[in-house]
């Protein structure tokens, strides 16, 4: 278990699942700056909820931004509007925390 609670076979399904920010697809790694950096994220802002639909890894620019927020909140933010992420563009994990 890592120190956000996650259990161990979570972690590595999440890891091999989330190769890119599951809200602004930017590669993890692919330069300097928060943006490059992964994060764990719920989803649904509740940290009681450690299930593979809800623990993501996504940029530290994306965490950061959206903070506490409901995630349909977030998604008309400022910051989604000027980097162009939508309800369409992120990755399917959101995506069906959406419908």
């Amino acid at each position: 278990m890592n120190r956000w609670n996650i259990p161990d076979w979570l972690e590595q399904e999440v890891r091999e699942r989330d190769k890119y920010c599951v809200y602004c697809r930017c590669n993890f790694g692919g330069g300097t700056g928060k943006g490059s950096h992964r994060s764990w994220e719920h989803v649904v802002n509740d940290a009681n909820i450690i299930t593979r639909e809800n623990i993501v890894l996504c940029c530290r620019s994306c965490n950061s931004s959206k903070g506490a927020k409901l995630l349909t909140t977030w998604l008309e933010s400022a910051y989604c509007k000027r980097r162009g992420i939508t309800v369409d563009s992120v990755a399917d994990v959101v995506k069906h925390t959406l419908i």
